[in-house]
């Protein structure tokens, strides 16, 4: 939709407006509409929809989910292979999204910039660069892997040669017969070095800390086979059961962490047959237990650092001097072209800062010392918000459409019950908040995601993991599944502007 479309009818009133057209603002929209929800508004910053696979176009760039896993459960889809790449997942989207109607109603170009609820109305208003908009219910889908994580590097800024992050690849530069930096070793540079180091003429790896690399058991999916489980869906569905239940057993044991062993051994072993140089492979053994950042696979990784053009540095890099690279332990080489792999700001979005809840207090600030949310979805002191993808719904296994689709039916049950009563706000209570937030860290205590420690990449804030859910994907579903409205406060306004609110009561329907 064009920004004129996004215009027309900016002073109205929406029902539900969702902020974002990536994976989970897609589905949104879906499962509102077959909720029996039509009035729906989607606003994206971006002229495309996509979200993270629009972003991301890094070469070799691709999930580390099978993609069977990877895909709306009503929407099934022929992948080319075991694992999607960044190219086929983003053409599912747009083409489910299209399928499904959603693309009419995303409004593109339009970037939120504040938002604010109303008490006395009831309701969200919203500022943004198409004008001021109000909606009675708000939905974030914004996404985790949104706003990529730029390095404080002395003199980065006077480096003589293209500078770019591996989330905003620049394919104008010409990598080819160069010599490039890569500042970071995490999971885009896992996927993105045995692509560019076919050509680049040298490449030098500054690696803060060493990944456990598991090898990815990719494949193709021939057109024979998608034709067979077309007319047999049971062995389609028993062959995706069969990628989930590798994903549960992995998840099982990142719970447990006495089971770790298993896995480390495959790691280990994958390394070794891999790297036949000893000092390349200390230097790249972990020095954590399995689990404790994100799992990574890959069967090309180990492989192209031991290319003569590849060259691991096991350092941090802390500085720029005109063409060089200069590393924690004194290392310095120089570079025609610096990427930067350094990550996300995964537990810091940046739409916290911008919205404001009931006392008028940001979301940053609700969450300054760490990020809770009720199963990950609602957050108190923010009515009729709700989150995708929030605080502890993720980890290292669970598919995000499963997520996804499990945070909708709880949403989308919500705001059927919203409907029926007669109520116009909901807010989850506090105690009930506290109370899951609670559990959650005690049960992440002795799991593997906590293993490395608060510097670890699941820690949004010190001390405190903000990202991972502590339970199996079916305890995830199940919790999800059960709306429960005495959890909440329910109050009731007319629609009308001006008009004071009633104070909040239990709602009928909790009886």
């Amino acid at each position: 939709m064009t920004n004129d479309a996004a215009d027309r009818g900016s002073g109205a009133m929406t029902d539900v407006l969702v902020i974002g057209a990536g994976l989970s603002g897609v589905a949104a929209v879906i499962a509102l509409r077959r909720a029996g929800i039509e009035d729906v508004v989607v606003l994206e910053k971006s002229p495309h929809m996509g979200g993270t696979w629009r972003d991301n176009t890094y070469p070799g760039c691709g999930c580390d989910v099978p993609a069977m896993l990877y895909e709306y459960s009503f929407a099934p889809n022929a992948w080319d292979r075991c694992f999607a790449s960044q190219a086929e997942i983003l053409d599912y989207l747009r083409t489910t999204a299209c399928a499904h109607g959603v693309d009419k109603l995303v409004h593109h170009g339009v970037e939120v910039l504040g938002a604010r609820w109303d008490p006395d109305a009831h309701c969200w208003t919203l500022r943004t660069t198409a004008g001021t908009r109000t909606a009675r219910v708000v939905i974030m889908a914004t996404g985790s892997w949104h706003r990529p994580r730029y390095p404080d590097l002395p003199g980065l800024d006077d480096f003589q040669g293209p500078v770019f992050h591996s989330a905003r690849w620049d394919h104008n530069t010409e990598l080819a017969g160069r010599r490039v930096a890569v500042v970071g070793a995490g999971a885009s540079t896992v996927q993105f070095l045995p692509e560019i180091q076919r050509t680049a003429a040298h490449i030098d790896v500054f690696q803060g800390t060493a990944q456990w690399v598991m090898p990815k058991p990719d494949y193709t999916l021939p057109k024979a086979l998608h034709r067979f489980l077309a007319r047999h869906p049971a062995a389609r569905r028993a062959l995706r059961g069969q990628h989930y239940w590798t994903q549960e057993a992995i998840g099982l044991v990142l719970r447990h962490p006495r089971l770790l062993a298993s896995l480390e051994t495959v790691a280990r072993l994958h390394l070794r047959t891999s790297v036949p140089d000893p000092t390349l492979r200390r230097a790249l053994t972990p020095g954590y237990r399995f689990g404790g950042r994100r799992i990574i696979t890959s069967s090309t990784y180990y492989p192209a650092l031991t290319r003569p053009n590849v060259r691991l540095h096991p350092t941090r890099a802390v500085a720029v001097e005109a063409r060089h690279i200069v590393g924690a332990d004194g290392t310095r080489v120089q570079a025609d072209v610096v990427v930067l792999a350094t990550g996300f700001h995964i537990g810091d979005p940046p739409f916290a800062h911008h919205l404001h809840g009931i006392d008028g207090t940001t979301l940053a600030r609700t969450w300054a010392h760490d990020r809770r949310a009720y199963l990950g979805t609602s957050v108190s002191g923010y009515p009729n918000l709700f989150l995708l993808t929030g605080p502890n719904l993720l980890s290292g296994t669970t598919a995000v459409p499963t997520v996804v689709e499990a945070q909708l039916h709880y949403i989308t049950a919500a705001l059927g019950h919203l409907r029926a009563s007669g109520h116009t706000a909901l807010d989850v209570r506090p105690e009930a908040q506290e109370a899951h937030h609670t559990a959650v860290q005690e049960a992440l205590q002795n799991t593997a995601y906590n293993a490395a420690g608060p510097s670890g990449y699941y820690f949004g804030l010190p001390g405190v993991n903000t990202f991972c859910w502590p339970w199996s994907t079916n305890q995830l579903v199940k919790r999800l599944h059960a709306f429960t409205p005495d959890t909440y406060t329910w109050s009731t306004v007319p629609w009308v502007p001006g008009q004071r609110h009633v104070e909040a009561q239990p709602s009928p329907l909790a009886n």
